[in-house]
């Protein structure tokens, strides 16, 4: 079997695991605060700048030219290992051109951030947490980049 055969099968084994924990699968309402989003963080290569931004579930934020969709948080409750995932869906939309490229759909680990990544020349994005009603994350503030409304990073 070749390498990659043997990663998507740990990967996939991985996911069926972590969506299928009993803990993991209940609703956010009998977790504690209700989940409204996902805290990401991006690079751009380019300029070296990091940006610290929250995706509302089932909503379209925008990170340079990738437009950004997180369907869905997961995090494991705080008597279990941390871990965090996401699922995104990633399109880019270039200046000058009609249509959107699919770049990413799947789910990202805030623990592995290699393990499902975007890949491309310009922008990495990761997960941070999951954001919830009551507060975004533990994240400090000091460390969060300000946000515009809808959490849009327009640097285009």
């Amino acid at each position: 079997m070749k390498p990659s055969g043997v990663v998507a099968r740990i990967l996939g084994l991985g996911i069926l695991i972590f969506i299928t924990n009993p803990a993991i699968a209940q609703s956010g309402s009998d977790l504690g605060p209700e989940v409204r989003g996902a805290l990401l963080r991006g690079l751009d290569k380019i300029t070296a700048r990091i940006t610290t931004f929250e995706a509302p579930l089932g909503e379209e934020v925008q990170f340079g030219t990738l437009r950004i969709i997180a369907q869905t948080c997961r995090k494991r409750p705080p008597e279990e290992a941390p871990e965090v995932a996401v699922f995104l869906e990633i399109d880019e939309e270039r200046p000058g051109e009609s249509g959107r490229q699919p770049l990413f759909s799947g789910w990202m680990f805030a623990s592995s951030p290699a393990l499902s990544a975007l890949e491309h020349p310009v922008y990495d994005v990761w997960v941070i947490d999951c954001s919830t009603a009551d507060a975004d994350s533990d994240l400090p503030e000091s460390l969060k980049s300000p946000a515009t409304p809808k959490a849009d990073a327009n640097r285009e």
